[in-house]
């Protein structure tokens, strides 16, 4: 039976030792700031800008949140993105997605300064992960690597499957994953023989979007599972992409969905925004 990675409890200690920079900091006479653009009235983004808001809160770190409707022109958008930029009390800048279609997501994050990035999406940032440089990394994915740093588990030399290859998980997960010395394979829509890459991972990281899509037979027997998906069943429940129940009995570590991936997302865009207030 696998060993539970306990993305709520190690999310908890991160945001404690959080909570003592952002003080040590204030004494310092630097209040760090987080502000949040949100475009639209995406139901799911709205909880996730309110999961951050109580984040931000319990670490005492100040939140503003700039909320326009889906009607607002791209010109507007990067209009208060440079404002933002331009304002030394804000140390961290987070356009939260999905953004209307007319207005170009990528352009948006280009436009936030790579100081202020703390989502890790700027390309400037997204070119010095791939260089190996320090930067802000994607949350998802370096939450992932705290965890496995955490439970000490080997990742150099080991075989990783990524399934998904999105610019927020899947992407950043590669290049964090080859920077840990693993050997990568990435898995998407268009692979063939998907079963048969997946049997040969030491590590698999499930980010596709499908309920319960890796089954016990695609896994082998001491495998390492990240499973980040998130996936709300007809029933109103909650499950990841990997079948938890039977796969958590052959591998040899499992996130569990939830209480897994998703709080280390959260406690790392706070770690990005300490680091992003004491560079400033």
């Amino acid at each position: 039976m696998a060993e539970i990675i306990d993305g709520k409890m190690l999310a908890h200690k991160i945001r404690k030792d959080i909570k003592k920079e952002v003080e040590i900091l204030k004494n310092n006479g630097i209040n760090v700031k987080l502000a949040v653009i949100m475009v639209g009235n995406n139901p799911a983004s709205s909880v996730y800008v309110r999961n951050k808001s109580k984040a931000c809160e319990k670490a005492g770190i100040e939140f503003e949140e700039f909320l326009f409707d889906e009607n607002t022109t791209e010109d507007k958008l990067l209009e208060t993105i440079e404002k933002l930029n331009k304002d030394s009390s804000v140390h961290g800048i987070l356009l939260q997605s999905p953004v209307p279609g007319h207005i170009d997501i990528n352009k948006a994050f280009a436009t936030i300064s790579p100081d202020k990035d703390v989502d890790g999406f700027n390309p400037v940032n997204v070119g010095k992960l791939c260089i190996g440089v320090d930067t802000f990394i994607s949350c998802t994915p370096y939450g992932i690597i705290k965890m496995l740093e955490e439970y000490n588990i080997e990742t150099e030399g080991k075989e990783a499957v990524i399934l998904g290859r999105s610019n927020i998980v899947g992407k950043p997960m590669i290049q964090c994953m080859l920077n840990k010395n693993a050997t990568v394979t990435v898995c998407h829509s268009r692979t063939k023989n998907i079963e048969e890459i997946i049997k040969k991972a030491d590590i698999i990281i499930a980010a596709i979007g499908k309920p319960n899509f890796v089954k016990e037979n695609m896994v082998k027997q001491g495998a390492v599972v990240i499973d980040v998906g998130i996936n709300r069943l007809e029933d109103g429940t909650i499950c990841g992409d990997v079948d938890y129940e039977n796969v958590s009995k052959k591998a040899s570590f499992i996130t569990p969905v939830p209480g897994g991936v998703g709080p280390m997302t959260i406690a790392m865009l706070l770690n990005n925004l300490v680091k992003a207030a004491k560079k400033a």
